[in-house]
């Protein structure tokens, strides 16, 4: 009963703050410099013209016309027209998710098989060398550009070695893949430092716990006592640290993108601020905003169902 009073709890938080977002995304988009009448008609723009374009999209109106206009479409489940394509948004999103997902999802598996191991090495043994080396691992990487990591590993792992392709998405599942490894990578190598250091922490704690000595002293081996206790409660409190930091993964994607020519969704916005294609630009914002909240929601959840003591 406790935990179904936080999931609904947290459901109805979600609400006002997806309303607040939507209205921060309009607002910025129409502060973006420049006139999208003047990119669709490029030298041939005159006043009257302009003007004419202004009116075909709809940018004419008073700005709260235009919001409520949006927050319509919003509730129809539709982001609008885009205005140099004239296709869809929604349609435009979906055809590039999977290369969004494919990026997401392989970036989340690669930094949790790099963390995982390391956090495990340095809090088996507190102060010792392996601790310190593994401490120092976040430092580095915390420091490191992802646009530098992704051109490294594109001189060394793509054109030098050849094990892996530089750019675009392939056809096939595998083709995907085996396109997306370096650039989820370059988004592990960023993401891994934070993790590492919230899982060592914990386990350092969940080792001083009550129920932990007791395994210990009823003479459990190390390595059965280290998995089936120490990590596994670890990972429940980690669970939250990896739903906050969704958010520095969506926009890890986004320059990751750029930097390896994929076809994704991040993509997609960058080329329609560059053209004040504002349906695409609210679109894909919107689109990422509801997935960090979905995924920081989902978290909370998976938090409360491992942990009662989060939902009372």
């Amino acid at each position: 009963m406790n935990f179904l009073f936080y999931a609904g709890k947290r459901v109805l938080q979600v609400i006002p703050a997806l309303f607040g977002i939507s209205i921060v995304v309009f607002i910025l988009v129409h502060l973006i410099p420049g006139d999208p009448a003047d990119v669709i008609l490029g030298q041939t723009a005159t006043p009257a013209r302009s003007a004419v374009i202004h009116h075909l999209l709809g940018i004419d109106r008073p700005l709260i016309v235009q919001y409520f206009s949006f927050l319509g479409h919003l509730f129809q489940g539709s982001f609008g027209t885009s205005f140099f394509n004239q296709v869809s948004v929604s349609r435009l999103i979906l055809g590039r998710l999977s290369a969004t997902a494919f990026l997401m999802v392989g970036g989340i598996l690669i930094s949790l098989l790099i963390s995982v191991p390391l956090a495990i090495l340095a809090a088996s043994k507190e102060g010792a060398a392996r601790d310190q080396a593994v401490r120092v691992i976040p430092i580095i990487g915390l420091g490191m550009p992802q646009v530098w990591v992704g051109i490294e590993l594109i001189l060394l792992l793509g054109l030098k070695v050849r094990l892996f392709p530089v750019s675009g998405f392939g056809d096939s599942f595998l083709q995907h893949a085996r396109s997306t490894f370096l650039p989820a990578l370059t988004i592990a190598i960023g993401l891994s430092p934070i993790l590492i250091r919230s899982l060592r922490a914990s386990m350092l704690e969940i080792l001083e716990a009550d129920f932990v000595l007791t395994a210990k002293a009823k003479g459990i081996g190390k390595a059965r006592v280290t998995l089936s206790h120490v990590v596994r409660n670890a990972i429940i409190a980690s669970v939250t640290v990896l739903g906050v930091n969704i958010a520095y993964l969506v926009g890890s994607t986004v320059v990751v993108e750029r930097v390896f020519a994929i076809p994704a969704t991040g993509s997609l916005m960058i080329d329609a601020i560059s053209n004040r294609d504002y349906p695409i630009v609210q679109g894909v914002t919107i689109f990422f905003a509801l997935v960090v909240v979905t995924v920081n929601l989902l978290a909370d959840l998976i938090h409360a169902a491992l942990d009662p003591r989060v939902a009372l």
